[in-house]
């Protein structure tokens, strides 16, 4: 809850000596919503430095309504509303390209009270899809969730195994779909690990995975339901509805234990493949703000971590706790960018 003394506030105005350089995109941003009364940032200080209260934030998911990103910006949203951390806190979708047209608006932006929703996938798409912009160039504010991602395919489907469908995989090749989010993200990524897990030779990933990338929400099981692709990959949380339902059947899902939505279903390492892979999200904000603004947000953030409303959240919708800020988030994030540009070399989805 916010203290009697006044609003949180944080230095804005003065360039920073923390300032990347960014090679931008022609965006249209005008993402910048008002941080007080509906008219942008408002200085409220005095002396060298002014600053601005953070009664409202704006919140970008990179995608399209319904996916992972979305629901977690709209989590945010809501609990930063509901436990009175701030007085307003909307959702802005702007989808494409694995999240990086959002990261390239987000590179754009001047008011500093913006937050994006990030993570794996956009750590992946930056590399596949040759991203100007990259999350080098903006500030990670923190890690909040990660979340097991679950295999399934239709409830009349032949495959009875995560066995079976790599196997289907590796002998029909482009006969077997696979759909998943944006190209180079988790869900590609796994993909690509179970058939190299196989036997694949990583340059003959590209042409042995027919692997077909979705916008998020609820494309993915339409396709699935449609028969327009045998198999997909998402997030416990996308499929765990149609699960539970019998329409879906999940085959495994890539964290070290089961997950809690869907405890009765094995996971790879269960079913014999050597491979764990978590989905984590966390929040980005604009490139070369002030740090008093830079910590007036992680202090939003961590308020919000403590709440009781988003220890709920986390719990209704299957997500671990993954929260880091400050230096930790930022050496975990240093060395993810790196190991997944490895990861998508060895697998044949980049060039080296």
């Amino acid at each position: 809850m916010r203290s009697a003394s006044g609003p949180r506030s944080a230095a804005l105005s003065r360039p920073t000596a923390r300032r990347f350089g960014v090679a931008t995109l022609a965006l249209a941003t005008g993402l910048g919503l008002a941080a007080c009364s509906g008219t942008g940032a408002q200085p409220t200080g005095g002396g060298d430095t002014e600053a601005v209260s953070l009664d409202a934030v704006q919140l970008i998911a990179p995608a399209d309504p319904g996916g992972g990103w979305d629901q977690t910006a709209r989590a945010l949203g809501e609990v930063l509303t509901s436990e009175d951390l701030v007085g307003k806190a909307p959702v802005e979708n702007i989808g494409g390209a694995g999240g990086t047209v959002g990261l390239a608006a987000l590179a754009n932006e001047k008011d500093p009270a913006t937050l994006m929703v990030t993570g794996l996938v956009m750590v992946g798409a930056v590399e596949t899809n040759a991203s100007q912009s990259r999350i080098e160039d903006v500030t990670p504010i923190a890690r909040l969730t990660e979340e097991p991602l679950v295999v399934v395919v239709p409830s009349s489907s032949p495959y009875e195994s995560v066995g079976d469908l790599v196997d289907a995989i590796v002998k029909d090749g482009a006969a077997i779909s696979v759909t998943g989010g944006s190209a180079g993200g988790a869900d590609h990524i796994l993909a690509g690990m179970l058939v190299t897990e196989a036997g694949v030779d990583p340059a003959d990933v590209p042409s042995t995975l027919n692997y077909i990338p979705n916008s998020g929400g609820g494309e993915a099981v339409t396709m699935l339901l449609g028969g327009t692709v045998q198999a997909g990959i998402s997030g416990v949380g996308e499929f765990a509805e149609q699960v539970e339902a019998g329409e879906l059947r999940a085959l495994a899902v890539s964290s070290g234990e089961p997950s809690e939505l869907l405890p009765e279903v094995p996971t790879l390492s269960d079913e014999g493949y050597d491979i764990e892979l978590t989905n984590w999200r966390g929040l980005l904000a604009p490139p070369g703000i002030d740090d008093a603004d830079r910590e007036a947000l992680v202090e939003l953030v961590t308020e919000l971590h403590a709440s009781d409303a988003w220890t709920k959240t986390l719990a209704d919708k299957g997500w671990s706790d993954a929260f880091l800020v400050g230096d930790e988030f930022q050496e975990f994030l240093d060395g993810n960018i790196t190991e997944v540009t490895e990861t998508l070399q060895t697998i044949g989805l980049v060039a080296k």
